[in-house]
C-alpha cells in the first residue's frame, strides 16, 4: 500500500468534511471552504474525526490515484484551518513593492514597473523597500496550489541570476553563484 495513501487524516476541531454522491468533497473551516472531485473507484471514508482514501486494486494508476488524492484531501483540510504561506525576497539596488488596491506594483530593474493582479482566493502584501531594508511579498490563501502558482508566478517576473544574485527569490532560497569572467582568467 503506499505509505501516504494508508495514512489517515485527522480532522481538526472547526473543520467539516462532506462527501456527497460521486465522490463530491467540500471541506468547510473557519478560513473558507474548498471543493473537490474524487474519482468514484477510490473510497473515502469518515470515522471518529478521520478521514481514509482506500483503492480498489493495485493497479498502478490506483496506487498513483491513492496517495495523491489523500494529499489533496490534507492540503485542503490544512488550508480551511490553518492557511498557507509562500514569502518571497527581492534582492537589487533600487528594487521595491507595494500593493495599490489590491494591485502588486514591482520594480525589479525593468525600465517600467511591472504590475500584476493576483486572483480572489490569494492575498498578496508587501513590505519594505526604503533605505537599507530588503523588500519582501507575502502570499497567502487556502489553497495550497493556488498560493505556490502565484508565488511561482511572481517569482519567474525577475528569477535571481546566479552572477550578482538580484532578482526575486524565495525566503531562505539557495542561489548558485558563478564566478564572472575576470576570475577564471589567471
Amino acid at each position: 500500500m503506499s505509505r501516504i495513501g494508508r495514512q489517515s487524516i485527522v480532522i481538526e476541531e472547526g473543520v467539516k468534511v462532506d462527501v456527497s454522491g460521486g465522490n463530491a468533497v467540500t471541506v468547510t473551516g473557519p478560513k473558507g471552504v474548498l471543493h473537490l472531485q474524487v474519482p468514484t473507484n477510490l473510497v473515502l471514508s469518515q470515522e471518529s474525526g478521520e478521514l481514509s482514501v482506500s483503492r480498489p486494486t493495485d493497479q498502478k494508476r490506483h496506487r498513483a490515484m491513492h496517495g495523491l488524492y489523500r494529499s489533496l484531501l490534507a492540503n485542503m483540510v490544512t488550508g480551511v484551518s490553518e492557511g498557507f504561506t509562500k514569502q518571497l525576497e527581492i534582492v537589487g539596488v533600487g528594487t521595491r513593492a507595494e500593493v495599490k488596491n489590491g494591485v502588486l506594483e514591482l520594480a525589479v530593474g525593468h525600465s517600467h514597473p511591472i504590475y500584476f493582479v493576483p486572483p480572489d482566493s490569494v492575498t498578496v502584501e508587501a513590505e519594505g523597500g526604503g533605505r537599507g531594508r530588503t523588500p519582501k511579498v507575502t502570499v497567502s490563501g487556502i489553497d495550497k496550489q493556488a498560493v505556490g502558482q502565484v508565488a511561482a508566478k511572481i517569482r519567474s517576473l525577475r528569477p535571481p541570476e546566479p552572477y550578482k544574485g538580484k532578482g526575486i527569490r524565495y525566503i531562505n532560497e539557495y542561489v548558485r553563484r558563478k564566478a564572472g569572467k575576470t576570475a577564471s582568467k589567471q
